[in-house]
């Protein structure tokens, strides 16, 4: 059986992309080169520079955040927002295991602990349901206020739920948990630049969010990722320590705080200036492509094309389908037939609290997570393939 469901999947593919296909390809359509060449031509091609001030200012425009703060990749974005949120040593930060790297890695600068939830069949994000009632079993809440896990002591801090391939979490339902228990809500929104929730852009509803604009992304800056916020406090403190924390002087050289050196270069900032211009294109495009693949797999007694959940619109950064038969020699087999026809598939991340260095790190039950694991494929998502198929079709 697995050969056959196998064999149909990777017919319908090669169909599709009969000179093959790569997972997720940047478009250079529009301004990259002309604003490459001014900042070339201007020397500042560094964290000073008005690109990076004009991709700061543009984001802010297009997510309606009332602050960003650019930086040089997604990990140091989410980084950035652990420590404003005082993140510290020893706090436990809740995390889908179903995630990619970077968040854990990012707590783990802080020496603070992942604790690894479940995720929702619905959005292949954090289940505040099945959250809730696993915090009530393992935590209680003390004279100060804050939440603690009883089995380690440990307080839970913070909460980092991801908008996974750029398909939004239940937003509400996870803010009011969150807030029960004071723990605080950072968004990662990596993958969600042009995704909204009931008509708000992604990354307005914790405290802080972040962005990333690799070179897989649905815009790039060839590296870069940003901060956003609408706390102004907040806001300042994230900017000055994604510098090196110096105070502004004519000539003196003085650094008040430990910064990071996170800031944005003005070359990466003038590429995302081009590609944000062209966002529109880029999202009404990528919702093309997985309109199609949605009609495609419709009548498919073998997957499941993801869509986007309730009250959501997705970028629909990676188009995702679910195979029906829980099964990882499947998965595997359809993912080696697909490479050998030249098309990039992929599978969802190895979850987390598999991965050597954060095994022994607290967890619930992550049933879900795992059957996806098993189950889930990534498809060729690039912006321009809804062109191609057209021109096919």
């Amino acid at each position: 059986m697995n050969n056959t469901i196998s064999d149909k999947i990777t017919t319908i593919l090669k169909e599709l992309f009969p000179e093959g296909a790569n997972l997720h390809e940047p478009s250079f359509d529009g301004n990259e080169k002309e604003y490459l060449c001014d900042c070339i031509n201007s020397t500042f091609v560094s964290s000073v520079g008005k690109y990076v001030d004009k991709f700061e200012d543009l984001l802010i425009q297009y997510t309606g955040s009332k602050y960003a703060i650019a930086v040089t990749n997604g990990t140091a974005a989410v980084h950035l927002c652990l420590i404003v949120c005082g993140v510290k040593r020893n706090d436990e930060v809740l995390i889908p295991a179903l995630n990619f790297i970077a968040a854990a890695n990012a707590i783990s600068y802080c020496g603070a602990v992942p604790h690894f939830i479940d995720s929702s069949f619905e959005t292949l994000g954090v289940c505040p349901n099945k959250l809730s009632d696993y915090l009530k079993l393992i935590s209680e809440k003390k004279e100060d206020g804050f939440t603690y896990n009883k089995n380690t002591g440990r307080r839970i801090k913070a909460c980092v739920p991801m908008h996974t391939f750029g398909h939004a979490v239940d937003v509400e339902n996870l803010m009011d948990l969150c807030s029960r228990y004071n723990i605080t809500m950072i968004e990662d929104a990596a993958e969600s630049i042009g995704s909204f929730y009931k008509g708000q852009h992604l990354g307005n509803f914790g405290l802080v969010s972040a962005l990333s604009f690799n070179g897989n992304k649905t815009i790039t800056c060839g590296g870069g990722g940003a901060v956003l916020t609408n706390n102004k406090s907040i806001a300042a403190l994230a900017k000055h320590i994604s510098s090196t924390a110096k105070i502004t002087h004519s000539w003196k050289c003085y650094h008040d705080m430990t910064g990071y050196n996170y800031r944005m270069p003005n070359l990466n900032a003038a590429l995302g200036c081009a590609q944000i211009e062209q966002i529109d294109i880029l999202i009404k495009q990528k919702r093309e492509l997985a309109n199609f693949y949605s009609n495609l797999f419709k009548n498919n007694d073998d997957v499941i094309f993801f869509t986007e959940p309730e009250n959501s619109k997705s970028n629909y950064w990676l188009n995702a389908i679910i195979l029906n038969i829980e099964d990882i020699n499947l998965r595997n087999l359809v993912l080696d037939k697909s490479k050998n026809t030249n098309i990039m598939i992929r599978p969802v991340w190895d979850l987390l609290n598999s991965l050597p260095m954060y095994k022994h790190s607290p967890s619930m039950d992550l049933s879900v997570a795992e059957s996806l694991e098993k189950r889930l494929i990534c498809l060729p998502s690039s912006s321009f393939l809804i062109n191609k198929i057209n021109a096919s079709y």
